[in-house]
């Protein structure tokens, strides 16, 4: 009978305690401001609270690489952007740069680590935004995410001759950040 009188506890403790339960993780949800559009990135390259995606574009192109007599090169990208429902939205190029048809323009800079999430592809990156103007989808940008990448790596062997030029083809997402209101 003791048996059966320390279980009746336990069930009669148990509502109190999944309420309990339910109550924290309830409380964990409200306080982290979670962005359902945000890519699940790396912790190294996570973007800083304050900040929500306002636009997320896919990348198709190259990554273009010059042989300098030692190596391949710091990559420079030439890609087109995409919206969801495939329009072109902007061009992608040296900087790097992003500037979009309606001529808004984000330059970023590369906040470090670069993150190798897939041994046959470019990094993934966090960059913040060095510069951001015009009207449009790129205005008031303050963060850059590069994920989701497939190839642009450089060539495995050594270029003939220096300032060879390799283009690399490349995708990867790009989301876009700009503060939280």
């Amino acid at each position: 009978m003791q048996n059966n009188g320390s279980q009746g506890q336990q069930i009669g403790a148990w509502p109190h305690r999944a309420l309990f339960v339910v109550a924290l993780i309830a409380c964990a949800a409200c306080s982290r401001a979670t962005d359902n559009r945000a890519p699940e990135v790396p912790h190294d390259i996570r973007v800083p609270e304050g900040n929500k995606v306002h636009f997320h574009g896919y990348a198709q192109g190259f990554q273009v690489y010059t042989w300098n007599g030692t190596d391949w090169g710091k990559a420079v990208p030439d890609a087109t952007l995409f919206d969801a429902d495939g329009n072109v939205v902007a061009k992608h190029f040296a900087g790097p740069t992003w500037q979009s048809n309606s001529g808004s323009k984000v330059v970023g800079t590369v906040v470090p680590p670069k993150v190798t999430v897939n041994t046959n592809s470019i990094e993934w990156l966090l960059l913040i935004a060095a510069s951001a103007e015009g009207p449009g989808i790129f205005a008031d940008t303050t963060y850059v995410h590069r994920v989701n990448t497939v190839g642009g790596l450089p060539p495995s062997a050594p270029g003939l001759v220096v300032g060879q030029v390799a283009p690399i083809p490349y995708t990867a997402d790009y989301f876009f950040y700009r503060k939280s209101k």
